[in-house]
């Protein structure tokens, strides 16, 4: 049994931030029902190429939605309707949490924000995610992971010194703010154990970068310099960055002053770790652009695969710069069953990445794939005590599908 199975999520989110922070509480074991509009569904439904193929080879849905949607049950609910929005409304009585990601005000016409809803549900946990907040003078703005990325400081540390700023590779904004938020929704559901009162969660995609820059944060606020792009270079650890081999690349990460030393040994040049310009890791950083080139070249000297055997047996930090296929093929990968292969109701089983939490007494058990749309419309308005009859004139009504 799951950690959070005595709870239930009703999610009114999608696209990537509110979607993800639905399925990790799926996984930890919630029962999260989404609510997606009839006939199109979740707009990443459609973000594809590549797309989930059935068995006949036709496409579904698009291997977008399949990465933030895994566990849940889908109900189309056409909320700009009156009877919709009642429907929605009985369903969030019943429910522990609600996420949804409309722009500020969205809902309020259709009486489905938190006031509205907590008049229903005077314990609800209700966690809104926007680009910038419920306040403030961005708060009307759509924000979107991209922008967020280049608003928020990340791409100002991110990409070759000489080059453009660059934009991470993946929405890691959306991301981290749906991290961010599972884990609100989980703080505001021991607060409501201890109190009985259900509260508004507040999440903006750009108060999640500023939080996230981290060190570059601090690192600007005390040094009250703004960090610059360094490529693969570390702002505060050198020698820490990608190198060039007699074969390829690999990452060096020197954490301190005696692996440093030991890399100099094994690199065949040990009067670099003697040396007074780099004995610590503070001078090497200030002497960086002495330092880095030695390295470079001394790299060059032998193969990949040497420098990443060598280096691991002495316990100098290094590692392969893998494409995507070679991290799924590759051993500690595998071990850890980062990879599962879910049942699929057209396609047979789909694959997914795995959650990366390994619990000792509530382990997750994958209940299922991500769904398809409208899957499980009759199950939850069933449960909810609807007829038969009731849910056929719904359907009849374009309300569900």
């Amino acid at each position: 049994m799951g950690a959070l199975s005595h709870i239930k999520v009703l999610d009114l989110s999608r696209i990537l931030a509110g979607p993800w922070a639905g399925q990790m509480l799926a996984d930890f074991g919630a029962e999260v029902i989404k609510v997606e509009r009839p006939g199109c569904g979740d707009d990443t439904r459609g973000w594809g190429p590549p797309f989930v193929k059935d068995e006949e080879g036709n496409p579904s849905d698009a291997a977008y939605f399949q990465s933030a949607n895994r566990g849940k049950q889908s109900i189309a609910i056409d909320m700009t309707t009156e009877a919709g929005q009642a429907l929605i409304k009985r369903l969030a009585a019943e429910v522990d949490v609600v996420i949804e990601n409309y722009k500020v005000g969205g809902l309020k016409k259709y009486d489905l924000d938190y006031a509205s809803l907590k008049k229903v549900n005077p314990g609800l946990v209700y966690c809104s995610v926007t680009g910038f907040g419920q306040d403030g003078p961005y708060a009307e703005r759509a924000g979107y992971d991209f922008m967020i990325q280049a608003m928020g400081g990340l791409m100002s540390v991110t990409g070759d010194p000489d080059g453009q700023p660059m934009k991470v590779g993946v929405a890691l904004a959306d991301v981290m703010t749906g991290l961010y938020a599972c884990n609100a929704i989980q703080a505001a559901l021991l607060h409501r154990n201890e109190s009985g009162v259900g509260q508004h969660i507040d999440m903006a995609l750009l108060d999640v970068q500023v939080a996230t820059l981290a060190n570059q944060a601090m690192n600007f606020l005390v040094g009250g310099k703004p960090p610059a792009r360094l490529g693969n270079a570390h702002p505060n650890i050198v020698p820490y960055e990608a190198f060039p081999t007699a074969d390829g690349h690999i990452i060096l990460a020197v954490g301190n002053d005696g692996q440093f030393a030991k890399f100099c040994a094994l690199a065949g040049a040990p009067e670099l770790a003697e040396n007074p310009a780099f004995a610590t890791n503070s001078l090497r950083v200030e002497n960086r652009d002495d330092l880095t080139p030695l390295v470079a070249e001394l790299m060059k000297g032998q193969s990949s695969d040497w420098w990443l055997e060598n280096l691991s047996e002495r316990g100098v930090p290094c590692g392969p710069i893998n494409t995507i296929d070679k991290v799924f093929d590759d051993q500690q990968v595998k071990h850890r069953k980062m990879r599962l292969d879910l049942p699929h109701p057209k396609a047979g089983t789909v694959p997914s990445v795995a959650n990366p939490v390994k619990f000792s007494e509530t382990p997750i058990e994958y209940k299922s794939a991500p769904p398809l749309l409208g899957q499980h419309t009759d199950g939850v308005l069933s449960a909810l005590g609807l007829s038969g009859e009731e849910i056929a004139q719904l359907k009849t009504d374009k309300v569900v599908a």
